[in-house]
């Protein structure tokens, strides 16, 4: 009760004009900056952090809430347009929302993507509201080595879930790995795999391999395949695009339960909504009814990731504000944000700062109907988009991969590197090789060298610590599983039939 009490004197605090115009600038910036490659919400956060000094604490952590969120949703719409992902936590999306607008039903896969987005935030914020504490200290039950051995298992199994071929998705996987090595190693300081070049000192730069791999690909598969293309000019009308009845009690389930473990996921120290993207997505390939065919075009791909990432975004709130421990890159940055404020995140905020802490989790909710309400109005002028003729997309697309790679450092060293990367893409997609594990297995690497690192100085080099952990030992007793599980199918199948032959 004291909760329900509380949260109403923080709508009390949010329901200003002032707070809703900022909730609805927030949600609306943080679209577009999602929508952009190389933007992403840590970015965008970061940018606007400054504009945001001279607001009110509560005003401007509102509109820098919002921003977080809607980049959340905006990430989907050129990982579905374009198949150039937004932000990182899109690269799932892609694998089922760009196959849903090459069929001609890009209409639907963004409704589904915002609708679950929706669902999935609203269950991150309701939890948030009711679980907040509770759900931080099951946070700090992940250390470095229980952290380490679930992001262990989730490299296990990119290879086997994504993709046809387990092989080829390994393959891809170690490619993946070997990337994220490059440049000053995180433990010794040392550089590694440089070739004495300078501009690989800091390592690759994510935006320009996922631009690359995904957008400049794709131009090369369009100029190849320019039929298949043009085919979206008559396929694609707005009300075919709108779901159904049966498919929105399609994807319902699925967010709903991708929500519930992204938020889960979200409140674990630096797990952040891309691990929370991708495990969501790999339970209902797993559990869902129609598993086998996702990363074929399926919406229950799409409503799988996008709740997954914006529940985990919603989760991250709960380490930070509880414990003033950032779940997530854009939580380290609201973290800066609150400490400039002079508001210091922990367990006695909720006690000297409740204006604040409900005024923020009630426009939170404020917050998330204003973006679904700004995506869903964005929704008409996107579907025209795909009208455009071939002839003028791929120049277009070009340009912006171009573009968006010389952005992140204002170097043509990473223009040429998308370029690049984009080639290898192309033949990779012509011989079967999964992209998307690549990606994924770069993005969480450096998690995994980051903790396996710090929990082997914990123990002074003593592997024992992740058996000592019941969590990570569950952990990593689950990636033995993965690992020996293709042995262990071939010789139940191999006596099944000799017992056959036998009779």
């Amino acid at each position: 009760m004291d909760i329900l009490q509380s949260l109403l004197s923080g709508f009390a605090t949010s329901l200003t004009f002032s707070n809703i115009f900022a909730a609805l600038v927030g949600a609306g910036l943080g679209i577009v900056i999602g929508a952009i490659p190389g933007l992403g919400s840590v970015t965008g956060v970061a940018l606007l952090l400054p504009l945001t000094f001279q607001m009110d604490p509560i005003t401007g952590i509102i509109m820098l809430g919002a921003v977080y969120y809607g980049c959340m949703y905006g990430g989907s719409y050129s990982a579905i347009m374009l198949n150039i992902p937004g932000d990182a936590p899109a690269v799932v999306t892609a694998l089922d929302g760009y196959p849903l607008s090459k069929n001609g039903q890009a209409g639907k896969a963004l409704f589904t993507a915002n609708i679950s987005s929706f669902i999935g935030g609203t269950i991150g914020i309701i939890m948030l509201t009711f679980m907040g504490a509770a759900l931080a200290k099951i946070g700090l039950m992940f250390g470095p080595a229980e952290v380490a051995a679930l992001v262990i298992l989730a490299l296990c199994s990119i290879g086997w879930l994504l993709g046809d071929s387990p092989r080829k998705g390994l393959i891809s996987t170690f490619i993946g790995i070997m990337l994220s090595m490059v440049g000053i190693g995180l433990a010794f300081g040392q550089p590694r795999f440089t070739f004495d070049s300078m501009y690989l000192l800091n390592g690759i730069s994510f935006i320009p391999l996922v631009i690359g791999m995904f957008g400049f690909s794709q131009v090369l598969e369009m100029m190849v395949n320019r039929v298949d293309a043009a085919g979206l000019m008559t396929k694609l009308s707005l009300r075919e695009s709108l779901l159904d009845r049966s498919e929105v009690r399609r994807i319902i389930p699925v967010s709903l339960r991708s929500g519930v473990l992204g938020n889960l996921v979200g409140i674990l120290p630096g797990a952040g909504a891309t691990t929370g993207s991708f495990l969501a997505y790999v339970l209902e390939k797993k559990v869902g009814r129609h598993g086998a065919e996702m990363g074929t075009g399926r919406i229950e791909g799409v409503a799988a990731s996008e709740a997954g990432n914006n529940a985990a975004a919603a989760g991250s709130f709960a380490p930070l504000l509880s414990l003033g421990i950032p779940g997530s890159g854009t939580a380290a940055v609201l973290l800066g944000g609150l400490m400039m404020w002079g508001v210091q995140p922990g367990p006695m905020l909720f006690q000297n700062s409740p204006d604040f802490v409900w005024g923020l989790i009630s426009s939170m909710y404020l917050g998330n109907v204003m973006a679904v309400l700004a995506a869903l109005a964005i929704i008409p002028f996107l579907v025209k988009l795909l009208r455009v003729p071939p002839a003028f997309m791929i120049p277009v697309i070009a340009v912006v991969c171009v573009v968006g790679s010389y952005s992140v450092n204002n170097s043509m060293f990473d223009v040429w590197f998308m370029l690049g990367a984009g080639v290898i893409a192309f033949f990779m997609n012509v011989a079967k090789y999964p992209v998307a594990p690549l990606l994924l297995a770069f993005v969480l690497t450096p998690r995994l060298e980051t903790s396996l690192r710090q929990a082997l100085d914990i123990s002074r080099g003593d592997p024992s610590i992740f058996l000592g952990s019941p969590i990570a030992a569950t952990l990593l007793s689950i990636t033995l599983l993965f690992i020996l599980y293709p042995m262990i199918s071939k010789l139940v199948k191999a006596s099944i039939k000799k017992k056959q032959l036998a009779k």
